[in-house]
């Protein structure tokens, strides 16, 4: 068995793998883990059995450390790396600013991003039927419209001057969660491009664009984005 951890991850147009990536890169940490994709389609491999064992629910990311132990969800693998890894505590460095950064993910998560990851899911059938088991067109556009009402409050909330949500000088891990709602919104048939919509969202689309963890988070070739074609290895 490595004595590196690993995570089981997927390609970059995938936003919760993505999430964890992105923070890794902006960590500072990525290259002392190993990342294995996996087949995400046609194959579905991780709706295999191999993968439940990691993560009884079939969901990347998971992270697998030397001695055997599992860790899923995202926000939980990112909380284990940020207190046991050196340099900045991109979660919060105390625990007024880790309770504000908590709060914007989950309005991020819960009301931008998961909606259009549902919409995703539910308006075809494009990664076959392990993976995309339900086909509900009107379900997906009622996914949509609540993740452009929602997103119209945060882009709000960023019309004040402040750079980064939690109104830091550094983007914290809701930052992220952002960055990769507004990158899977332009993706495939989701089209719904938050940055075109919103100002202020579009602003802080663009400041991700500018940083090094960006362009090695999305250095993968994997996005499904032409904007972002000339970072592909």
């Amino acid at each position: 068995m490595s004595q590196r951890p690993t995570i089981y991850t997927a390609p970059s147009a995938f936003p919760n793998p993505q999430r964890l990536r992105l923070f890794m890169h902006e960590k500072g940490v990525a290259a002392e883990f190993d990342e294995q994709l996996l087949d995400m389609a046609p194959g579905g491999e991780q709706r295999s059995w191999r993968h439940y064992r990691r993560n009884p629910f079939g969901e990347a990311p998971v992270l697998e450390l030397a001695d055997g132990t599992t860790l899923s969800e995202t926000p939980a693998i990112v909380h284990y790396i940020d207190h046991s890894y050196t340099g900045r505590k991109i979660t919060g460095e105390n625990p007024l600013a880790q309770a504000r950064d908590i709060m914007w993910d989950q309005r991020c998560y819960l009301h931008v991003l998961l909606p259009i990851v549902t919409m995703f899911h539910v308006q075809h059938t494009g990664l076959g039927f392990k993976l995309e088991p339900t086909y509900n067109p009107a379900w997906g556009e009622s996914s949509r419209k609540k993740a452009i009402a929602h997103a119209g409050i945060v882009d709000t909330h960023l019309a004040d001057g402040r750079d980064w949500l939690a109104g830091g000088d550094e983007p914290t891990f809701a930052d992220i969660t952002l960055c990769t709602a507004v990158a899977f919104g332009k993706f495939g048939p989701n089209e719904t491009p938050l940055d075109e919509r919103f100002e202020h969202i579009d602003a802080h689309w663009q400041r991700w664009k500018s940083r090094d963890a960006f362009k090695k988070a999305y250095g993968d070739g994997g996005s499904g984005l032409d904007e972002l074609s000339h970072l592909d290895p």
